[in-house]
């Protein structure tokens, strides 16, 4: 435990100093491929850091915030685009939207509206989950088949909702949601595109949609263009995933999770595709039908591609302990024998 805190101060303070570098040099250089090599070096760094952990908790936390996030984002800084351009008032709100999965709000007028009521009943459900995740071997499968990706969907929301409202405080200013009610979803299009993880979506947009959309235009038709650039964004997805992955399990890929994200994007893109015909125009699919579709391909091919690799590695499992592990060690690092009394 020792060791791992260590590797945490290590990270910390070389993410800081990567974070001031890209703050203090990059915005005197000429936006465009200039900037982009002088920034290269730091997203060399913070793909790598997150090796320094043994922990999975620890090594996926920063894979997502580094790896993923920031390197993206420092990316499209480059072009003076997404949330650093304009550029932050000072170095601390820079270091915020580099590397944490916050995005000012851009709609002050947006659907999205946050209920307390809500918030709560989805709380008391992941606390019953967290009781019955304990016991796995005993469930049905068809149980497991549903807790699954209910139990993934409120871990993230409910830590990423409380993360986003600390930061909202901390920033003063409204900050985008991460979730918009996903198991409301009508389509693979609603819910990649408009309600799941709404802050990667709108990175994978900027970083991969929009230029590839931008790239087939020259030669394609807009519909086509569209089209491969919408496949083109799950298969980055899927190699981002497959790298997260590596990251928690530190084992070699087996494909599985990226099969799930190409298999996705196949389906959205045929999905688009059909929409746009004749026959789907005069005839559309009840809301009630297409729901139920969309829910059952997402639940069968999470519990077939998505979980099986994590839980193979018993991931959940070793997570749990770590926390465990990480509480003890403040607890003992912060008993009364241990501190000053005056």
């Amino acid at each position: 435990m020792e060791e791992e805190m260590k590797s945490l101060i290590k990270v910390g303070v070389s993410t800081i100093i990567s974070v001031s570098y890209c703050y203090l040099l990059p915005p005197r250089i000429k936006s465009g491929v200039y900037r982009l090599v002088s920034i290269i070096p730091v997203c060399a760094l913070l793909f790598v850091l997150p090796l320094f952990f043994s922990f999975s908790i620890l090594s996926s936390t920063s894979a997502f915030f580094l790896s993923a996030i920031a390197n993206s984002r420092l990316i499209l800084f480059s072009f003076d685009q997404g949330p650093l351009f304009p550029l932050p008032s000072n170095l601390f709100r820079f270091a915020c939207f580099t590397c944490f999965p916050i995005q000012r709000q851009q709609n002050p007028k947006s659907q999205y509206h946050f209920s307390t009521y809500v918030f709560a009943v989805k709380v008391a459900i992941l606390v019953v989950l967290l009781y019955v995740h304990n016991d796995m071997t005993s469930l049905h499968p068809a149980l497991l088949f549903c807790i699954h990706p209910l139990y993934l969907y409120l871990l993230l929301e409910i830590l990423l909702t409380l993360f986003r409202i600390l930061m909202t405080i901390v920033l003063g200013c409204d900050l985008e949601p991460h979730f918009y009610e996903p198991y409301l979803a009508t389509s693979l299009q609603d819910f990649w595109g408009r309600r799941w993880n709404l802050i990667v979506s709108a990175t994978l947009r900027a970083c991969v949609y929009i230029p590839v959309r931008r790239a087939c235009r020259r030669v394609l038709s807009s519909d086509h263009a569209m089209l491969i650039a919408v496949f083109g964004t799950f298969v980055v997805s899927a190699v981002a995933h497959e790298v997260v992955f590596f990251y928690i399990t530190r084992e070699m890929p087996t494909g599985e999770v990226g099969s799930f994200f190409v298999l996705h994007g196949v389906c959205t893109v045929a999905e688009v595709a059909v929409k746009r015909t004749a026959f789907m125009r005069r005839w559309p699919v009840r809301p009630v039908v297409s729901w139920l579709l969309t829910m059952g391909f997402v639940n069968v091919t999470a519990d077939w591609l998505f979980f099986p690799q994590l839980i193979r590695s018993n991931v959940m499992e070793r997570c749990s302990n770590e926390i465990s592990l990480i509480i003890d060690f403040f607890r003992r690092n912060l008993s009364p024998s241990d501190q000053l009394h005056f």
